[in-house]
This record gives structure tokens, sequence and C-alpha cells, in this order.
């Protein structure tokens, strides 16, 4: 027999005492190996809950990031926060904690390549930490600015209304027209500064401009005709008020623009990296998945061993009673009444009761009798000693199980944590396409505003034409007036020497009448003629008289109109000059929707470029999906293999229920 071949030739007490110590060795072997394998689960749990930390981690930080650039005051207290936990949770894989020890093997080089990796990604988070004030700052001016914007298109829109009603000059108008313009590109320039992944510094540049601009346009109108009315006073003051808040804004905005770069540069360094520390992270955990399973493996095995040296022990009890049967059966017939008694006694003991005593006599059966008690004292500490070994392995295997199904639920936590952040990310993504097609439509408005700006250059060149023409019509005029003024100067010269004859005539005549009355008769003829003729003067006098008045009137008149069309000439010189203002600032506001045009073509292939990478980020986060369900189902192959031990135990405790103790 088996027991023979191994332990047969020795004693019998040294084969009791090889067999019985083989099975409390293995009991002990495989409780404590079982004991083992439940801290290592437990420890395996902590390292896997501390890993799904870091991989979240690693893909929220560059996303919280990019909110903190845009001065999302919560983002900058989640960013901090999660640089905290994953510092922590690092230190504890590295060093060990409360609740897990430091790592080890495999797994402790790669928590040494995720802390390189996070030595490079913790300056950036605290790049962006460092400039929070900043960037906070920056925010506000923005929606500071974007408020403004509308108050001062509103008073803008309403101030060229004013100034067309008035009939101001159209320098004035033409200026407001400038101050609506500038009210839509200031917050414009100032939303892509911010929301942009980086500065462009001619964004930068048409800024400062468009704030001097700003200022001396707002200055013009106040110091111009308009601007000093008493009635205009209150508009005035309202639009100087909007122009101090804005340009103390965009200042805000431009005094920040270097920390705001340097911002934007560590959230671009954190998304690129990114990539790279998630995968670290998912090594991390792949590494960690071989933690605990050989102490359950190495349990079971010494289990079976116990199982191995408890039938060796009955098959070397078995082997001994057979010797001693056979022994006792060459006995005579004297010691046949003794051995008879001898087996009533132990007729309970073959049914398991160990509770028994063989009576120790001085026949030949009463050394026999005395190896039995023994040997029933020795199954009695064996089969407690079993019962109390399983029962502990029972214990432990509970342990284990409740440690398991723990393992088993945060496994679970975790997949529905990482199925909420693809969605988040998902929508993310559809939420950057979005914005990708508002930009594409703000190119389209902006190619429309520049042919607008084209053709409206092209009319104030037709009106500059047409008023150069109007002012050489107008002087053309004008100097025919004059001619016609000297003209009438002529004339007025020449009713003046008429009026001189006259007067002579008149006197010549009156001496006559005086000649002709002295006379007498003789006279008298001579007198009819010459008061006639002192007739005629009078009324050529009252004739030149009323003739030099007209020629006054003329002269005066055309004098006013000699300065009315001078008037007008000026006029037209001021219009064309205005129109050819009006024509350089269409011409600019062309260039300005090019470059605008440019812009946001780059901001659309910019916003979809961010949209692939989002995507990517989607597919990534169903991979860390793919990787926890597959940890969920080696914990339930683990819960299983649990289970299996348990029966284990069962059995053996089964198998020496039939011994009674007491």
């Amino acid at each position: 027999m088996a027991s023979r071949a191994l332990i047969g030739h020795l004693p019998i007490e040294k084969q009791y005492l090889y067999a019985g110590g083989g099975l409390v060795i293995s009991l002990l072997l495989a409780a404590g190996f079982t004991i083992y394998s439940t801290v290592q689960l437990d420890n395996r749990a902590g390292y896997e809950t501390r890993t799904g930390s870091l991989k979240v981690l690693s893909q929220r930080l560059p996303l919280t990031a990019q909110q903190s650039v845009l001065g999302n005051v919560g983002a900058f207290k989640k960013l901090g926060e999660g640089k905290l936990e994953f510092e922590a949770t690092l230190k504890a894989l590295t060093e060990g904690d409360d609740e897990v020890p430091a790592s080890s093997g495999a797994a402790l080089e790669t928590v040494e390549k995720v802390g390189k990796q996070w030595q490079g990604f913790s300056p950036q988070v605290a790049q962006i930490l460092s400039q929070q004030k900043n960037l906070i700052s920056v925010s506000q001016s923005v929606k500071k600015i974007n408020t403004l914007s509308l108050d001062l298109q509103e008073v803008a829109e309403q101030l060229v209304v004013q100034l067309l009603d008035s009939g101001a000059s159209a320098r004035d108008v033409a200026r407001a027209d400038q101050l609506v313009m500038l009210s839509q590109r200031l917050p414009k320039n100032a939303n892509l500064l911010l929301s942009a992944d980086l500065i462009d510094p001619e964004v930068v540049l048409q800024m400062e401009r468009d704030t001097t601009l700003f200022r001396d346009t707002v200055q013009g109108l106040m110091e111009g005709a308009f601007g000093q009315s008493e009635n205009n006073m209150r508009s005035m003051e309202d639009l100087g008020t909007n122009m101090g808040d804005m340009v103390e804004a965009v200042g805000s905005v431009l005094s920040n623009t270097p920390p705001l770069l340097k911002a934007k540069l560590a959230a671009n360094n954190l998304f690129v990296g990114s990539d790279a520390l998630l995968k670290d992270t998912e090594q991390l955990s792949q590494d960690y998945q071989s933690v605990g399973g050989a102490g359950y493996l190495l349990a079971s095995v010494f289990g079976l061993l116990a199982v191995a040296s408890l039938v060796l022990l009955g098959l070397v009890n078995i082997n001994e009673t057979k010797s001693r049967a056979r022994k006792s059966e060459e006995e005579n017939a004297r010691n046949q009444e003794a051995i008879l008694r001898l087996m009533d006694e132990l007729g309970e003991l073959a049914e398991g009761n160990l509770t028994i005593n063989a009576s120790v006599t001085e026949d030949i059966t009463g050394a026999v009798a005395d190896s039995i008690n023994y040997t029933v004292e020795e199954l009695r500490s064996l089969v407690r000693g079993i019962n109390t070994a399983t029962l502990q392995m029972d214990q432990a295997a509970e342990q284990a199980s409740g440690v398991s199904d723990s393992l088993q639920e945060a496994s679970k936590r975790q997949v529905d944590e990482i199925e909420t952040t693809s969605t988040a990310v998902v929508r993310l993504a559809q939420s950057v396409q979005e914005v990708s097609g508002n930009a594409a439509e703000s190119a389209r408005v902006a190619e429309q505003s520049m042919a607008a700006a084209e053709k409206g250059q092209q009319a104030v060149a037709n009106a500059i034409t047409s008023m150069n023409g109007l002012r050489e019509q107008i002087q053309e005029t004008s100097k025919r007036i004059k001619r016609l003024g000297e003209s009438s100067q002529e004339i007025g010269e020449i009713v003046e020497l008429i009026s001189d004859i006259t007067e002579q005539t008149n006197v010549l005549a009156l001496n006559a009448a005086i000649q002709a009355a002295s006379a007498g008769e003789a006279g008298r003829g001579f007198s009819v003629v010459a008061e006639e003729v002192q007739r005629l003067a009078e009324r050529s006098a009252d004739a030149t008289k009323q003739i030099a008045a007209i020629v006054k009137t003329i002269q005066s008149d055309t004098h006013d109109t000699v300065a009315a069309m001078e008037v007008s000439t000026q006029g037209v010189v001021e219009g064309a000059k205005l129109s050819d203002a009006a024509g350089q600032t269409l011409a600019e506001i062309g260039d300005v929707s090019k470059k605008l045009a440019s812009l946001i073509a780059d901001i659309s292939s910019a916003t979809q470029n961010q949209a692939e990478s989002t995507a990517l980020v989607a597919e990534t986060m169903q991979d860390i999906k793919s990787i926890s369900l597959q940890t969920s189902s080696g914990t339930q192959q683990t819960a299983d293999s649990i289970g299996g031990m348990k029966q284990l135990a069962h059995d053996l405790k089964n198998s020496v229920a039939g011994f009674k103790l007491a």
C-alpha cells in the first residue's frame, strides 16, 4: 500500500508523527497563504482604486486646465485639487500609506515612470495656477468689454441718428459710424484673444490701434460743434464714460497678455502630454493585476496536501489496526475473551466515537488497550486541529470573499465613472464641432462684409468724382457772376456820368430860363424850350437815380452770390475730403474684413483639429472602459476561486465530522 511504501518501515509512533505533522503543517500553511492572499487582494483593490484615479486625472486635468485658461473660477479649484490628489496618490503608490504598502517589482518601475511623467506635467499645472489672478482678470475684462460694447454700439447708433437729424458735418457722422465699427471689432478681438489656442500678435496690435483710434474719435466728437452744443452735452458725457470704461477694460486685457500666453502654452503642453501619462497609468493597472493571485493557488495546494496527510494518517491507523488484529488472531485461546472484550469496547471507536477509553488490564490486551487509548487521544487532538484549521480557513475565505465583492463593486463604480467621463468627452466633441460650424459661418459673413466695403469704396470714389465736377461748375459760375459784377460796376460809372451831365444840363436850362426872362417878349419862346429842357433833365436825373439804385442792388446781390459760391465751393472741397476719408476708412474695413476672414478660417481649422483630438480622447476612454471590464471579470474569477476554496474547506471539515470528540 501507499502508506507502507512511504513510511511503513518506520515505527508506528513515527508514522503517526509524520502523518499528523504533515497534516498540521499543511493546514497551517494553507491557512497562512489564504490570509496572505486576502491581504494581497485587499492591497490590489487599493492599488486598482488609486490607479483608476490616476487614469481619470490624467484626462481630466488637461480639460480643467483649458477651462482655467478661460478664467473659470471653479476650474482653478478643481485643477488645484486634482494636482494635489494626483501627487498624494502617486506618493501612496511609491511609499505606501495606511491602506496599501509601497509598490514593488514591475509595478514600482512603472510607478517611477509615471512619476517622471508627472515631473514634466506638474510644472505646467503650477504655471496655470500661478496665473489665476491674471486669468480671472482677463476673463472679467473680456466680459466687461462684451457688455460695454452693446451699450456703446447702441449709444453710437443713436448718435449717428442725432447727427444726421441735426445736419451735423459729414466728419462727425463719419466719426460716429467709426465708433459703431470699433464697438463691434474690439469685443471680437478680445474674445478671440481669450479663446484661441495661442495669442496672435496681430490681434494684440490691432486692439492697441483700435483703442487709440477709439479714444481719438470720441475726443474729436466731444471737441466738435455737435459735442459743444448744450443739448448734446449729456450724450457726450455718456459717450465719454463708456469710452473710459472700455479703454480701461481693453488695457487690462492687453497688460495681462504675457501671463495669458504662458497659461495657454502650459495648457497645450498638458493636452499633448496627457496621452503618454494615460498609457503609463494603464500599464501600471496591468502590473497590479498579478498581485495576490499566487497566494490562493498555494493555499489550495497545501489544502490538498492536508487532505492527503489525513488520508495517510487514516491508512497508518488502519494498517496498525490490521497488524494488531493479525497478532491477536495468533494468540491462544486464553486471550480470546480479553480480545473480545477489547473489541466490544472498540466498537464505538469504529463508529467514530473518540470519547471512549479502552480498559487497561494485566492481560495481554492491556498494552493494546493502552496503545488504543493513546491513539484515540492523538486522533482527538488531530481532529480538533483539523476542525480549528478548517474553521480558520473558512473565516479567511469569508474575508477574502468580502474583499473580492468590494473589489468587484469598486470596479463597477469605476466603469460607471469612466462611462460618465466618456459621455462628457463626446458632448465636448459635439460642442467643438458646433464652434467650428459657427466659425465657418462667421468667415462667410466676413467675406460679405469685405464685398460690401469694396462696393462702398467704389461708391465713395464716384461721389468724389461728382463733387469734383460740381466744384468746377461752381467755380466757373462764380467767375461769370464776378464778371457780371464788374459789368454792373461799369454801368454804375456810366450812370454817374449821365447824372453829372443831367445836373449840368439842369443848371444850363435854369440859366437859359433866367436869361429868357430878362429878355422879355423876345426870349419867351426860348424860355419855353429852356423849361422843357429842364423837365427832361429832371426826368433824366430821376431815371439815373433809379438805374443807380438798381445797379447797386445788382452789385450787392452779385457780391452775396459770389460769397455763397465761395462757401459752396469750400463745402464741396470739404465734402470731397470727407468722402476721401470715408473711402480710406472703407478700405481699412476691407483690409480688416480680409484679416478677419483669415483669422476665422484659422479658428475653424483649429476647432476642427480640437474636435478630432477630443474624438481620440473619447476612443481612449472607451479603451479604459474595456480594461476596467476585464478587471471586473478577473475579480469575478477570483471570487469564484475563493468560493472553490470555501467548498474545499467544507469538504475537509465533513471528512472529520464523523469523529465524536465529547
